[in-house]
């Protein structure tokens, strides 16, 4: 049985119709969802499949209470290692979803640092993740780390900076491949380095 594990930013709250074209082959196919609780594409995710009346999903939650569960699904929820409610603490549960799911489907705005964690999250794992990127209104699917470079590029230079710095990513690729591919980026599409 195919487990989709379905993240992506709290910024983005609306899903266009490309992403619940998506989200109805997902139900069409019968294919279980792993979701998280947190606001943003989780809850949106959440009311749509709770709209269709899809009833393979599990929510993921934090401690003893899911901050969303829209459809009163199934719920996991993941005891926490520490007990301040940071990036690391919210980062337990992603880590639990995409060791449970096949594949990955993350709505991303080139910006979250926990969508792209999860994306390297499921990449480390040899799992597929198809990513939309909400900036382009593009579809992209990564089969390996290598597959990143690409993606990176759709971020300005600052946040692939923060990334590296705070995901610590530098490790999992070549420095040089990322400024590399952010220059042909910038050169296809008219803009200078900053």
């Amino acid at each position: 049985m195919t487990t989709v594990f379905i993240g992506g930013s709290r910024r983005i709250t609306r899903l266009s119709q490309a992403i619940q074209s998506r989200l109805d082959n997902i139900i069409d196919k019968g294919f279980t969802v792993v979701v998280g609780d947190a606001n943003g594409v989780d809850k949106s995710v959440q009311k749509y499949f709770a709209s269709k009346h899809h009833k393979n999903v599990i929510v993921f939650c934090m401690g003893g209470a899911c901050r969303n569960n829209i459809g009163n699904w199934e719920t996991r929820n993941i005891s926490p290692q520490r007990a301040k409610r940071d990036f690391n603490y919210y980062a337990t549960k992603d880590i639990q979803m995409a060791n449970e799911a096949s594949c990955g489907f993350m709505i991303w705005d080139a910006k979250s640092k926990g969508t792209l964690n999860n994306i390297i999250n499921l990449l480390k794992r040899q799992k597929k993740v198809l990513v939309y990127v909400s900036l382009d209104k593009s579809f992209s699917t990564l089969h390996s780390m290598e597959d990143l470079f690409p993606l990176l590029t759709k971020c300005d230079k600052k946040t692939v900076e923060r990334f590296k710095k705070e995901l610590a990513i530098t490790h999992l690729m070549l420095h040089q491949q990322i400024d590399l591919e952010f220059a042909r980026h910038n050169e296809q599409i008219g803009h200078p380095l900053p």
